[in-house]
């Protein structure tokens, strides 16, 4: 494959990224492989007319679980007894393996071409990962966590997540998920929104430090990084101090938080759009109790202040849409940008930054992905209209490109009653 991509006007993922046009961009199987002023001979190349449109780098969505649709539901699901169900013989595994497979296509076809899957279904993220690499089935890159840890009562616990019963049983389960050949180890050390009895809990810790530290120390021995779910300072302050490398959500942070973030080298990855709907929604359109909004207003404001705190501090922060919670799509990686720079307060260009190349440099891919840059992967994706001037125009990419190939997107469908309710708050 060797494509001359002429008539684009680039922006390239960088923090101070501007528009650039007059050059073209080759592309050689997987990689860019120069990337030349206007006049650059043509021969032998097959040409690719933007036609004006804007071309950037392929979208990276820090924070996944494949086995969610994120369409509305009139109650919520039972999810370890759907898990048990679709896991309940050979059969089941394998409808549930093709329900993921179908899964991931939205994200790629909405301009994702990385993702990284935080607790999935047995095996089945890792096998998407080695699947998608040889072209056996079609989605984005994955960064597969598989399984996650979790504890009894815990979040996700029996479900998405093993139940460790000791700090001993911990750190076994963090080896038996290594056995499934993921790239990360995922925690879950606090409750959520949906696991709150009571108004004001929405993170109560549920994993005891002991078990974090030896499940990281664990993890670290196997190379591997430990992301966390937290939503809680009380939790984020037991991560960090254990060694957790990613806080997924986040809380409020204090001083002591955001001195153990620079100690640990740590990273925040912001899920505004899963707590949006729990905070802002009518609570008749969600389904969601009294409690639950009251919940999701504290989880919602502390990603959103635990970000700024971040930013303000020199700490990494990365984003992810958290999709599988309700009306939250495997489309919808645009919207958790959108809102970064609206919530957070940051300029569309550093939006579009964190959304690639910074969450590249989280993920510590930012030699292989992220920006447009000679020697890259060429992921990438066309807008007709330029997204710093409104991040919005990421709704509807015109192209995208993945690991060199161009890829079909007709076949990207959405939820109606999902884009109707998002959109009041654009």
């Amino acid at each position: 494959m060797k494509y001359a991509y002429i008539n684009g006007i680039i922006l390239n993922g960088e923090k101070d990224m501007k528009p650039k046009s007059g050059m073209v961009i080759f592309t050689e199987n997987d990689r860019i492989c120069a990337i030349e002023p206007e006049g650059a001979s043509l021969e032998g190349w097959e040409i690719i007319d933007l036609n004006g449109s804007y071309i950037m780098p392929g979208l990276i969505n820090m924070h996944v679980h494949i086995p969610g649709s994120g369409k509305p539901k009139k109650k919520q699901s039972d999810v370890k007894k759907l898990v048990k169900l679709v896991t309940a013989n050979a059969l089941m595994k394998k409808i549930s393996y093709k329900m993921c497979q179908n899964y991931v296509k939205p994200e790629l076809f909405s301009g994702v071409t990385t993702l990284r899957s935080m607790g999935g279904i047995l095996d089945y993220d890792a096998r998407l990962r080695d699947q998608i690499a040889v072209g056996a089935c079609v989605g984005p890159r994955i960064v597969a966590s598989n399984m996650a840890v979790s504890v009894p009562g815990g979040h996700m616990a029996g479900s998405l997540a093993h139940e460790a019963h000791s700090a001993q049983e911990a750190a076994e389960l963090v080896r038996l998920v290594a056995s499934t050949k993921p790239d990360v180890i995922k925690l879950m050390i606090t409750g959520g929104v949906l696991d709150a009895k009571k108004k004001g809990e929405p993170g109560e810790l549920k994993m005891p430090a002991e078990y974090v530290k030896v499940a990281c120390d664990t993890a670290h021995e196997l190379g591997l990084k430990v992301a966390a779910h937290v939503e809680s300072p009380e939790g984020m302050k037991v991560a960090l101090a254990n060694g957790v490398d990613t806080i997924e959500h986040g809380a409020k942070p204090d001083e002591e938080i955001i001195e153990l973030f620079k100690q640990r080298g740590a990273a925040h990855v912001a899920t505004i759009s899963p707590a949006l709907p729990f905070a802002l929604f009518e609570r008749s359109i969600i389904g969601a109790t009294e409690e639950q909004q009251f919940n999701g207003q504290i989880v919602f404001e502390g990603i959103i202040d635990c970000a700024k705190a971040c930013l303000e501090n020199g700490i990494p922060v990365g984003l992810g849409t958290d999709t599988g919670c309700p009306y939250i799509t495997h489309y919808d990686m645009w919207r958790e940008i959108y809102y970064f720079a609206k919530y957070c307060g940051v300029s569309n260009a550093f939006a579009l930054y964190t959304g690639t190349l910074g969450n590249a440099e989280i993920l510590g891919m930012d030699e292989e992905i992220g920006s447009i840059a000679v020697g890259k992967c060429a992921d990438m994706i066309v807008t007709k209209a330029n997204p710093l001037d409104n991040l919005s125009v990421l709704r509807d990419v015109s192209m995208v490109v993945a690991r060199g190939n161009i890829v079909d997107i007709s076949g990207l469908k959405k939820y109606e009653a999902v884009e109707t309710e998002l959109d009041k708050f654009l």
